[in-house]
């Protein structure tokens, strides 16, 4: 079975397990002629690894990304500066330079980050028929869909740490979207347990559109700036007072061996309009289903989400006026089509499945048991760093809606070899 993100035209696929040798991504469908260079994709990619915030896991992985293909440059020597990779086996060696930066020539670009930090000895508690199945987690029914086959180390195939191959595809994907329409996609926790911020992104966004036209872009500064106090934040979101409480509150569970739920808001702006379908090319489908298809995911939101419920249509309705729609409430899309407003969505997250609690269980064998997290280092919160996450994938889901747009215009100078 094959499993992507995107697709059909702009798509990833990745391949490795938690605590396997490495991860392995091909994105397809990226067009030529794109600048790129493996220290953009690297940025991103540091944003996700575990041990990038006190408040998640402990975990260190350093998550060092090499680019094997699609990229070109007539400066060889620039082209291939990239990290040297070598293969011993059995007094055979080999050894490559592989590629820094270029442009991309359209051929599937292919990316291998190692796993160089696992405690495998830790999962030993779920290996086997005997081996204990975590509550919350996928280890039942994947180890019986396997027919005992899964590997049980760090969840395997079903770890976050797979969340490798959509931060580099989405990295590729805002990239091409930032150099074309001046898009910029960010993302703030909001929620985390019962406290709530007083700030919210969308709010931000939408004050800075108001204050320059509807009908032209957002300036990328002040974007910038957004960006950068979400960065330096101990936790990424614009109000101090919560990100303050939210951080005592998940070192207090964190102590007791408890975890905590979330729910993260990821918005992009300059979203070029008039992109997607009414029904099953609809935007609205694929971005509340690639987003609440993350893992831990448990709900996915658009525009004022579920608010809208308790509203009349004259009051939920967004004003039009010939300079563009004067409010948001619809969070950049109808009938599954961009409007050009931001597009807004919010996720909520369970709580970290892996506490170190007592909990009722079995064995897959069945065997009831009274469960006990051995050992492991996990995240109190997933919602802490599954913003860069979020924002890739609504990433690549925006950047493959934009060239089946472009399917619909036909340019006969794409279809001509010489010129007179």
């Amino acid at each position: 079975m094959m499993e992507i993100l995107g697709g059909p035209i702009f798509a990833v696929a990745g391949a490795g397990e938690s605590h396997g040798p490495g991860y392995t991504t091909i994105v397809f469908g990226c067009p030529p002629g794109l600048s790129l260079s493996r220290e953009q994709i690297q940025a991103y990619l540091d944003r996700r690894r575990p041990g990038s915030s006190r408040h998640g896991t402990s975990r260190q992985e350093a998550d060092q990304v090499i680019l094997l293909s699609g990229l070109y440059d007539t400066d060889l020597a620039s082209l291939t500066s990239g990290p040297r990779v070598a293969v011993s086996f059995r007094g055979k060696s080999s050894a490559t330079q592989t590629y820094a930066g270029g442009v991309t020539t359209g051929e599937p670009i292919s990316a291998v980050v190692l796993s160089a930090s696992k405690r495998s000895g830790d999962y030993a508690q779920f290996t086997g028929p005997r081996g204990e199945a975590r509550p919350g987690h996928a280890d039942l029914v994947k180890y019986h869909q396997s027919k005992g086959a899964t590997d049980p180390r760090g969840g395997g195939r079903s770890s976050y740490r797979a969340t490798i191959s959509d931060v580099i595809g989405g990295s590729i994907a805002r990239i091409f979207l930032r150099a074309h329409f001046q898009t910029m996609i960010l993302s703030s926790v909001v929620e985390v347990g019962p406290l709530t911020s007083s700030r919210r992104l969308s709010d931000e966004v939408d004050a800075l559109i108001q204050r320059t036209s509807l009908a032209r872009p957002v300036d990328l500064s002040e974007l910038a700036a957004l960006e950068q106090t979400l960065s330096e934040a101990e936790i990424p979101t614009l109000d101090p007072v919560f990100a303050r409480d939210t951080a005592a509150l998940i070192d207090e569970t964190r102590d007791v061996g408890d975890s905590l739920g979330s729910m993260v808001e990821v918005v992009a702006v300059n979203v070029p309009p008039l992109v997607g379908s009414p029904l099953y090319e609809s935007r609205k489908l694929r971005l509340m289903g690639s987003l609440g298809g993350l893992n831990a995911a448990r709900s996915c939101e658009v525009g004022d989400g579920i608010d809208v419920v308790r509203r009349r249509g004259s009051e939920n309705n967004d004003p039009i006026r010939a300079r563009g729609f004067e409010s948001n409430h619809h969070g950049g899309m109808l009938g599954g089509i961009t409007t050009g407003m931001p597009l807004v969505c919010r996720v909520g997250f369970k709580p970290t499945s892996s506490i170190r609690l007592p909990q009722l269980s079995v064995r897959k064998d069945l065997e009831e048991v009274d469960f006990a997290l051995c050992k492991g280092q996990h995240d109190p919160c997933v919602g802490v760093r599954a913003g860069i996450t979020l924002e890739s994938r609504l990433a690549i889901e925006l950047l493959n809606a934009v060239l089946v747009h472009q399917t619909r215009s036909l340019d006969l100078d794409n279809f001509r070899l010489f010129r007179k």
